[in-house]
């Protein structure tokens, strides 16, 4: 099995930074891509950045030019830069990975972040 673990959140005034980082550990043969998800209460859980082995990434375009998603395919770890962060990016933040190019098949439990105004 592939457990998933994220660290980085916290509170942060609006302008600030923080930096999420995840790691995978387990029976890990390679991962596809790796991703970070976000959901705020009402909304529907979106995918923020995704990044492939090949460091292919994606981004959603509301945090283009803010977000940037980085690997260590070595280290089996992703991690989500987040600068210039904004009240709407309050969330919580799930680490999540596609081991086999299926889709994302584990799930971390998730980290909050909360940008204040």
């Amino acid at each position: 099995q592939v457990q998933l673990v994220e660290s980085g959140g916290g509170l942060v005034q609006a302008g600030g930074s923080l930096r999420l980082s995840c790691a995978a550990s387990g029976s890990i043969f390679s991962i596809n891509a790796m991703a970070w998800y976000r959901q705020s209460p009402g909304k529907q859980r979106e995918l923020v950045a995704s990044i492939t082995i090949l460091g292919s990434t994606n981004y959603v375009d509301s945090v283009k030019g803010r977000f940037p998603i980085s690997r260590d395919n070595a280290k089996n770890m992703v991690s989500l830069q987040m600068n210039s962060l904004k009240p709407e990016d309050s969330a919580v933040y799930y680490c999540a990975v596609d081991l086999w190019g299926g889709g994302m098949d584990v799930w971390g439990k998730a980290t909050l972040v909360t940008v204040s105004s």
